[in-house]
């Protein structure tokens, strides 16, 4: 109610459809998620996995290591919990993903039934639906193969481009491989997936990084039509207070790399995460976790880590953890509450993770100086943060001087976010390096200031979740394929079907509003080395979880024309999402639908698809067939 006599109503127009699939909606690259789940508790699983790879070429991969903006967004999630998407999907991706014994490859996969799941712009049907597209095989560069290198290279191969991937490291993933750690994301996973791509015919050239003499000029003088930068964020930021410079005081994104390059970094007994902002605190939770012998963090956890430096923080205190420290200590400056991992379920449940496995917290406190002894770091000295933005908010952290402590720290592990190395672009390659440090690009495009140069992930945005990056990709590899056609991108248009469900039949699960959250997570006293935190669904389990989903394709449709005006629909409702009111009770913000402003005395049949929990009882009970349970799904083009 707006006031005391008036209710808001909001019409539907063709765009609605996207934005009523929540999961669908939060995900990057536009995963139909809340489909695959509901073929999961169909019992379809090949269809299901059909779903979750075809707009994402990294699905094994985000199985195990995203960080689901899905799940955050899940209606579910508003009554009880969310479902655990990405969860299920490594339970899709294990049977029938490349890391599955019986895998099929991608072009196999795209000719296999489709599950009914609605499409966007970059699914695999489009890109590999274009006959014409890249049919000379016209050459294109894409340097990095972490996720957005992945993504853009996959994308480009099934359009049909000669694709050579440059990557300065030895082995592919970009900080999937070399910032995520084992225990979190096995390697053979990360290669099965990059096999995948490969099958497809796309070139990997490793130890290859750009640098003086070898940059955009040169790739261009090789024959490669476009190029896609996507070099990632592998420097760690310094902090500018007293010691940040002795022995024992490291950045977390260094620690990460050693570690997960196989070279050992003695940290001693104590050791404590710094952070500032949300990639502050990424460095400090990862970091936590890693300090503790023995201790590993649950996979859900990781997961709920929102960006990629919090993760980064994360990961680094956990491999300290494991690489011999006793204490681990996070000391960030926001509060609790602030806390950027606070926002998201799995973040919560991540942090509970990280208190069970003997990670302590220091929430409002910022870094003053690090105490030295004999050159090396023996402690660090902390004042309290007592506002973390201004007015207008910005970050700028306010400092009460009188209240400061120190803490014992035989390591100091600074997170407090990442920054692409970019020493590799010359004035001659024309490219702009932005004030933050990022490659200047068009936001719709990703192209540069540079004719068919274009940039993403990292080393144009800040650090994101990898499922973002990956989305990054998929929007280059659609940019330069309108670049080399000559066609410049269309507006998007959208076509929806609907299918109307018999009544008589429609039906949810057998108490599926009563089923739990679930997450399979390694026994406490089982997280050894580089062990996997997180399980597999089994089959029942999953199907039991994938029962919770709440079908939000599904609504009841309303027909005035039958309606009788009976009220037994509102009256049976169980989670009273329906309403009957006088149309002039309807405040106007919007023109409603059907509503004429001359008709004060007229009903309308309100519906509130929040809380709807899509039982079909309104339907059940209509005795005229008023309400109908229907099915939508709708395809998304770019024009």
């Amino acid at each position: 109610m707006t006031d005391g006599n008036s209710i808001d109503a909001t019409p539907r127009d063709l765009w609605w459809f996207r934005k009523n699939v929540p999961c669908l909606d939060a995900c990057p690259v536009k995963t139909d998620a809340g489909r695959y789940v509901q073929l999961i508790a169909e019992g379809r699983l090949a269809e299901a996995y059909r779903v979750a790879r075809s707009p994402n070429p990294i699905a094994s991969i985000c199985g195990r290591a995203c960080g689901a903006p899905c799940e955050d967004a899940c209606r579910r999630g508003k009554i009880d919990a969310p479902v655990t998407i990405r969860a299920l999907k490594r339970f899709l991706t294990e049977q029938f993903g490349p890391e599955a014994l019986s895998s099929k490859g991608v072009r196999e996969m795209i000719a296999g039934p489709s599950g009914g799941g609605s499409t966007t712009p970059g699914h695999i049907d489009f890109p590999g639906a274009r006959p014409d597209a890249g049919g000379s095989k016209r050459k294109v560069a894409v340097v990095g193969a972490g996720p957005a290198g992945l993504a853009c290279a996959n994308d480009l191969a099934l359009m049909g481009y000669s694709v050579t991937v440059f990557e300065a490291m030895e082995h592919a993933g970009g900080m999937l491989r070399y910032g995520i750690p084992a225990y979190r994301l096995p390697r053979d996973v990360i290669d099965c997936q990059v096999r995948e791509i490969e099958e497809l015919g796309v070139e990997f050239r490793y130890s290859t990084p750009l640098r003086a003499g070898f940059g955009v000029r040169e790739l261009k003088e090789q024959g490669y039509e476009a190029i896609f930068l996507a070099v990632g964020a592998s420097r760690g930021r310094a902090v500018p207070i007293e010691g940040s410079d002795a022995d024992g005081v490291i950045k977390a994104i260094d620690y990460l790399l050693n570690i997960n390059r196989g070279y050992r970094v003695p940290l001693g007994g104590k050791v404590v995460v710094i952070g500032g902002g949300l990639v502050a605190i990424d460095a400090a939770r990862t970091a936590v976790r890693a300090l503790v012998p023995g201790l590993v963090m649950s996979e859900e956890e990781e997961k709920s880590v929102e960006a990629g430096s919090m993760r980064v923080a994360l990961d680094a205190a956990r491999e300290a953890a494991r690489h011999g420290a006793l204490e681990v200590t996070v000391a960030s400056l926001e509060s609790g509450a602030e806390m950027p991992a606070m926002k998201s379920a799995q973040g919560r449940e991540e942090l509970d993770i990280a208190r069970e496995e003997g990670v302590t917290f220091m929430p409002g406190w910022g870094p003053k100086r690090v105490i030295i002894r004999d050159g090396h770091a023996v402690g660090i000295e902390l004042v309290k943060c007592v506002k973390v933005f201004d007015e207008a908010g910005r970050f700028r952290p306010q400092f009460d001087e009188n209240d400061k402590r120190v803490v014992d720290a035989d390591a100091v592990i600074l997170a407090i976010g990442q920054a692409p190395d970019l020493s590799f672009v010359t004035p001659e390659d024309g490219v702009t390096i932005t004030p933050a440090g990022t490659l200047k690009i068009d936001p719709i495009t990703l192209e540069t200031g540079i004719a068919g140069v274009f940039a993403g992930g990292d080393a144009a945005f800040p650090p994101s979740l990898l499922i973002t990056c990956a989305q990054h990709g998929k929007v280059a590899a659609r940019g330069i394929d309108a670049y080399l056609r000559g066609k410049p991108l269309g507006q998007p248009r959208m076509q929806v079907t609907i299918e109307e469900l018999p009544t008589d039949t429609y039906k949810m699960v057998d108490k599926y509003e009563q089923k739990h959250r679930d997450i399979p997570l390694v026994p406490l006293s089982r997280r050894t080395g580089i062990t996997e935190v997180e399980s597999t669904f089994t089959a029942d389990d999953a199907r039991e979880q994938a029962e919770r989903c709440l079908y939000c394709h599904i609504h009841p449709i309303y027909d005035g024309a039958k309606c009788i005006l009976c009220n037994r629909c509102v009256d049976i409702c169980p989670e009273h999402c329906l309403h009957f009111t006088l149309a002039g009770e309807i405040a106007d913000q919007e023109q409603v639908a059907g509503v004429m402003a001359d008709a004060q005395m007229r009903s309308a049949f309100l519906y509130d698809e929040a809380k709807c929990i899509r039982c079909g009882l309104c339907a059940t009970r209509c005795p005229t067939s008023a309400i109908t349970m229907e099915r939508f799904q709708f395809e998304e083009t770019a024009g």
